[in-house]
């Protein structure tokens, strides 16, 4: 792309008519008439304070999980004790379950999108507010449900859940998006 007529303040773009001059700089926007190169992708650098994090919220999910109510596992408290409300638990397991439909059917329709900016018109604005609806519902069903158990500890106890989950939802990936190498755009 040509930089353009310097100015008194920097770097003014002009426009040439087509046989004005004889190189390549003449055209009117010549960075997408430019082939793409074809890199390889380097894979997202994480910090150590992301990894901390990450490691932190599986940790503690983990202990969650395995300790429960200091007596049994949470796994086995959620199919054997009586304490816990049955029908807002299986409410919340089925909106947790419809989220996660929402969340591949969407993924999918993004994967069929030619451009970045159809994806976000196709996919996420349209289902954003009821996987956010559902989503809450679905917690508040949680804590009715779980409340007889952990009391207060209720809330951070499914908040820690949440967390792990969304730390490794990026990991569970169906396809990686193919890479767009188109020759002529006109946008």
């Amino acid at each position: 792309m040509s930089g353009g007529t310097p100015t008194a303040g920097g770097f003014m773009r002009q426009r040439h008519s087509q046989g004005y001059a004889s190189s390549g700089d003449d055209l009117e926007d010549d960075a997408c008439s430019r082939l793409r190169q074809t890199f390889e992708s380097s894979p997202r650098i994480w910090s150590r304070i992301e990894i901390v994090e990450n490691v932190l919220w599986l940790v503690s999910a983990a202990f969650v999980v395995y300790f429960g109510d200091r007596h049994s596992n949470l796994i086995h408290l959620l199919w054997h004790d009586d304490r816990i409300r049955r029908v807002p638990l299986y409410l919340g397991m089925v909106g947790v379950g419809l989220n996660f439909i929402v969340f591949c059917y969407t993924s999918m329709l993004a994967w069929s999108a030619r451009r970045f900016d159809e994806k976000w018109e196709m996919t996420s604005t349209s289902a954003l507010p009821f996987v956010t609806l559902l989503g809450m519902t679905s917690f508040c069903l949680f804590t009715f449900a779980l409340w007889p158990i952990w009391g207060f500890l209720t809330l951070p106890l499914l908040f820690t859940l949440f967390m792990a989950c969304m730390v490794t939802f990026p990991y569970i990936i169906i396809g990686t998006f193919r890479p767009q190498y188109d020759e002529f755009r006109t946008d």
